[in-house]
């Protein structure tokens, strides 16, 4: 018997952010869904800004987000499966009768930052609003779902959701082709340590910064936002240990400058206390480059037995496992990038792509 078509819209919303880390996902899983061999019975349609998407190139249909649809909900009954793409979307909080529901979570980062009592909770209200009623919750990592499943009780749901880890997709470029600095082609015969991600208290940049004055590198940020008082902090270390001339800020980089960066950096360094996922250090390895991440959250899913992890963020015992670090990595380089590149494809779009798709069978045959 031949199986009814299954209309499924995907909330890609957050691509109004181009620029951030969550816009790569959301294009990488757009993209991988056009790239498998079959959707089988499945008709996929994108709901976010139409130039954006249109841009991607996956031939999918496109709705149109619009702002008034936070007030008059898009009517989605056509609809047989709706995939909310981020736990904090402000859209595709109601569903009909038979209608299933997946919704990405990727962190629950909010509980566990000093932020104040009034975010915190409405950042817990917008995640309840979207898992509420969700047939399946996949978690971007084993952390998340364990973080999830240890503060359950903060939450409340129509049935007993399914809980799934399906890790977020990179399409790699070519690591053969030569990249164009561009507007930061002054860093072509520099050394560096490359950061990439907002400048927030989270992502612990300023220990990079106390790092500096022992190593024979310089530091570049990579910064898509900021926190302002965090900010004045970074500024004013570099100030008060003399590092104005070997750390460099790069602001609105194009996915080409990027690329770039990895491609000439000595080193990628994460050293976040919080983290969903991690997809810069993922990026890196990609290159083959060198990744040192914090054993925090969800990092050592990331890097696995190849990257070198911070355990506490003092200064010595940082400048140690970096040097340390980089003379294993460069006392076997040739093996070592290998194993880089190997951990990398494990976190393929096509993977990524593939894996949602299965999730969707699961809940529409």
């Amino acid at each position: 018997m031949k199986r009814k078509t299954k209309h499924i819209l995907i909330d890609l919303e957050r691509l109004r952010y181009p620029n951030s880390g969550i816009a790569n996902v959301f294009k990488n899983l757009a993209f991988g869904f056009s790239k498998l061999p079959t959707l089988g019975n499945m008709v996929v349609s994108l709901y976010g800004p139409e130039d954006t998407i249109e841009e991607i190139g996956t031939g999918f249909s496109v709705v149109q987000r619009k702002a008034i649809h936070k007030m008059i909900p898009f009517y989605t009954f056509k609809y047989h499966l709706i995939h909310t793409s981020h736990q904090l979307s402000s859209y595709f909080h109601f569903k009909k009768a038979g209608q299933k529901k997946v919704v990405t979570l990727h962190d629950l980062n909010f509980l566990h930052e000093k932020i104040s009592e009034k975010k915190e909770k409405k950042e817990l209200n917008k995640v309840k609003r979207n898992i509420h009623n969700a047939d399946v919750i996949v978690c971007i990592s084993e952390f998340t779902k364990n973080d999830l499943l240890e503060n359950k009780n903060l939450f409340s749901f129509r049935k007993e959701p399914k809980i799934v880890v399906v890790y977020n997709g990179i399409s790699f470029p070519s690591i053969d082709k030569k990249y164009n600095l561009g507007t930061f082609s002054y860093l072509k015969n520099k050394k560096y340590i490359l950061n990439i991600g907002v400048l927030f208290h989270k992502k612990n940049q300023l220990s990079l910064i106390k790092m500096l004055p022992f190593l024979d590198v310089d530091l570049v940020l990579v910064v898509s936002s900021e926190n302002q008082s965090y900010l004045k902090r970074i500024n004013k270390k570099i100030e008060d240990l003399g590092l104005q001339k070997r750390i460099h800020f790069c602001y609105n980089i194009t996915e080409e400058e990027k690329w770039a960066l990895i491609q000439n950096c000595e080193s990628m360094c994460h050293p976040s206390i919080a983290e969903g996922f991690g997809i810069p250090p993922i990026e890196a390895m990609g290159f083959g480059k060198p990744v040192f991440l914090s054993d925090r959250t969800s990092l050592p899913e990331v890097g696995g037995e190849v990257a070198f992890y911070f355990e506490n963020f003092e200064t010595d015992y940082m400048v140690s496992i970096y040097k340390n670090g980089m003379k294993e990595f460069y006392d076997n380089e040739s093996e070592f990038r290998a194993k880089l590149l190997n951990r990398a494809a494990n976190f393929d779009y096509k993977v990524m792509a593939k894996n949602y798709l299965s999730v969707y069978k699961s809940l529409l045959f």
